[in-house]
């Protein structure tokens, strides 16, 4: 008996699962009020040199010290990082002549002065992450990913060898002290160095929550639970340009969006274990327990299954076998897999952060771009429940992520004037790159066995996080060609959403349990069900 048809006989999809399903969104909400931070946390307002104080400049406006210190850029705004070596007073009689000589620019000496109307205060301007300092800033972004890759190995792992729920919440506490830890720097390493671990924790928390989700849940719901989920961090996306355009000083901005963290905490403590993953590895009393809670809430009260029989189940012949990341390339099916689905949640992530770090695409303010990006991505994950049951994983998760590469790929070619017809492909650009974003974390769920699941999200979750980190240093290269971090863009996401049709198709098959299930559909086709098993998912889903 398939784990399937156990679901079916408590159940299949019924309150139990809508409340797991509830509670597993909360922390879900609050990822991307982490992910999507920097935007805030790190943002530059408009700044200058600062001006020490001189007798001459006694009777002078503010307007008018700044136009005898600060040179101008050609369209007449004040330049940010240099400043006149000597005051011009010549360019008092009229603005429009140019200093004597270009030489008399130098570097800020004495610190710079911000616009404080939109920030009260962010890191750039806590420690003067500016001009020289700019890689600093943009290096926060990379810092944070770095932890969140490293933690995609780690809770991978762990969470495989450990079990979902425990492994989830010991990420979910590290989060909330490595968040309010951030909080309270002092320093920009502190920042740094915290902002990593806080990545490391809440990278286990972005690794469990669907799998987690989706082991509960029967095949004719398994889309409807992915998008659903994702959806969650569209609203996450939303609440994160509320809670930053009312909290403008980054200290509370952190403790803001850490906070909620707690609540998924107790939350969580009603959700049960994956069943999947205790028989699996043979704690089948346990199993045997939480499934008999599963059919009582959702009415089947007849429903009797003894320890014995889901002894019987467990799909590897050692139940306390650990696997490894290793584990993933051992076998020929599984390399495949694994090779070509890294190199998707590459292509995904680079190209998803690299305009979600970007919100002036709309000519808008950035909390309202902020709030416009989230709700884009509804209207394309909704598509994508419908797309995914019609064309199947594989053309979805492909078409979805070339569509994206295309789209940056036209802003780059079309004239700076015609903002509205940019904006539009800017729209489609982040609709399409969270299609892909919502297709893969569902995809990837279902192509690798429950026994590797957790280490196979964890390896492409590095493998995504990787990408996540150099999308923040790519804008740098903006000195060397103004386009090129588009060209970047646009040629990663194309060339990843090409690799997805090397993938099989996994619509309506069983999630496998074992690793012999995956390597067995090299004979049977790309992980289709058996034709008993066939006959049977089509009468469920009449």
């Amino acid at each position: 008996m398939k784990f399937e048809d156990l679901l079916l006989e408590t159940g299949g999809f019924g309150r139990f699962q809508i409340l797991i399903l509830l509670i597993l969104c909360l922390p879900r909400i609050n990822l991307p009020m982490h992910f999507l931070l920097h935007n805030f946390l790190a943002a530059t307002p408009s700044h200058h040199c600062a001006i020490p104080h001189q007798e001459e400049f006694v009777n002078l406006t503010t307007e008018e010290i700044l136009l005898i210190s600060i040179p101008r850029e050609p369209d007449g705004t004040f330049r940010s990082c240099e400043m006149f070596s000597q005051p011009q007073f010549h360019l008092l009689l009229n603005s429009s002549l140019q200093p004597y000589n270009d030489s008399v620019t130098q570097d800020c000496q004495h610190g710079w002065v911000y616009d404080h109307s939109q920030f009260t205060s962010t890191i750039s301007t806590e420690w003067d992450l500016v001009c020289e300092q700019r890689g600093l800033n943009q290096a926060t972004a990379t810092f944070f990913f770095i932890g969140v890759t490293m933690g995609a190995v780690v809770f991978g792992y762990l969470s495989d060898r450990f079990g979902r729920k425990s492994i989830l919440m010991l990420s979910l506490v590290c989060s909330v002290i490595f968040g309010m830890l951030s909080a309270c720097s002092v320093s920009y390493t502190m920042l740094a160095v915290t902002r990593t671990l806080t990545g490391v924790a809440l990278s286990g928390v972005s690794l469990i929550i669907l799998p987690l989700g989706m082991e509960w849940v029967d095949i004719e719901h398994r889309t409807f639970s992915g998008v659903l989920t994702s959806i969650f961090w569209s609203v996450g996306n939303m609440l994160l340009a509320l809670t930053a355009y009312l909290v403008r000083e980054w200290h509370w901005l952190l403790v803001a969006v850490t906070g909620p963290c707690l609540l998924s905490i107790v939350c969580l403590w009603w959700v049960p274990e994956s069943a999947r993953w205790l028989i699996a590895n043979g704690k089948v009393k346990q199993a045997h327990k939480h499934l008999l809670r599963c059919a009582r809430m959702n009415g089947r009260k007849d429903f009797t299954i003894s320890p014995e029989a889901l002894r019987g189940m467990t799909t590897e012949k050692n139940p306390g076998e650990s696997f490894s990341y290793i584990s993933l390339f051992r076998t020929p099916v599984l390399r495949k897999i694994s090779l070509c689905s890294g190199t998707v949640w590459f292509g995904v992530a680079f190209s998803y952060y690299g305009m979600s770090m970007s919100l002036t695409g709309f000519g808008l303010n950035m909390y309202f771009s902020q709030f416009v990006f989230g709700i884009i991505e509804i209207p394309a994950k909704i598509l994508m429940y419908v797309l995914v049951n019609r064309i199947g994983r594989r053309h979805s998760q492909a078409w979805s992520l070339i569509l994206t590469g295309l789209c940056i790929g036209a802003n780059i070619i079309i004239p700076t004037p015609f903002t509205s017809l940019r904006s539009v492909i800017a729209v489609m650009a982040k609709g399409s790159s969270e299609a892909a974003f919502t297709t893969v974390y569902l995809y990837t769920s279902e192509l690798y066995p429950t026994v590797l699941r957790q280490n196979g999200m964890g390896y492409t979750s590095f493998m995504a996080r990787l990408g996540g980190s150099l999308a923040p240093l790519v804008f740098l290269l903006d000195d060397v060609w103004r386009s090129l971090p588009q060209v970047t863009y646009c040629g990663v996401a194309v060339f990843c959403g090409s690799v997805a049709f090397l993938l099989p198709e996994t619509l309506n098959a069983h999630l496998p349990e074992g690793i012999e299930d995956i390597e067995k559909t090299q004979v049977k086709g790309p992980l289709q069900t058996s034709a008993p098993e066939g006959m049977q998912l089509q009468s469920l889903l009449k």
